[in-house]
């Protein structure tokens, strides 16, 4: 088995469509106002947005995209206007993350993980 897609909730296609090409995403399917699909720039996984009416309560849905020169990357987002909520930091479970938001307050965690994403140190 293999995870191909995630699909997120947005209340409007249009700004989040735009968002996701500006992070480097590439537009497949545009079915606006109700649907869109994209390709990451690595490998072959998609990520689609759909309409909803009403956003998920709480804390919603956290996306993790791996990116491998995350720092480089973050900053070329910053001069494009994206705003981070936290710049690339290492964290304690081996891993370089920076977060934001999208449009509609999904959580995204550009990060870096690299041999320690799938073999930690504490795999089982």
């Amino acid at each position: 088995m293999n995870l191909n897609q995630i699909t997120v909730p947005s209340l409007d296609l249009s700004k989040s469509v735009a968002f996701y090409q500006k992070l480097g995403l590439t537009l497949i399917v545009d079915a606006l106002p109700h649907y869109a699909r994209f390709v990451c720039p690595d490998g072959n996984s998609t990520f689609s947005l759909h309409l909803v009416e009403e956003l998920p309560k709480g804390d919603g849905v956290y996306v993790y995209f791996e990116c491998e020169n995350l720092d480089e990357y973050v900053e070329q987002l910053k001069k494009q206007g994206i705003v981070f909520d936290q710049d690339p930091v290492d964290q304690t479970w081996l891993w370089r993350e920076a977060r934001l938001k999208d449009v509609d307050g999904n959580q995204l965690i550009l990060f870096y993980g690299g041999e320690n994403r799938i073999n930690p140190p504490w795999k089982i």
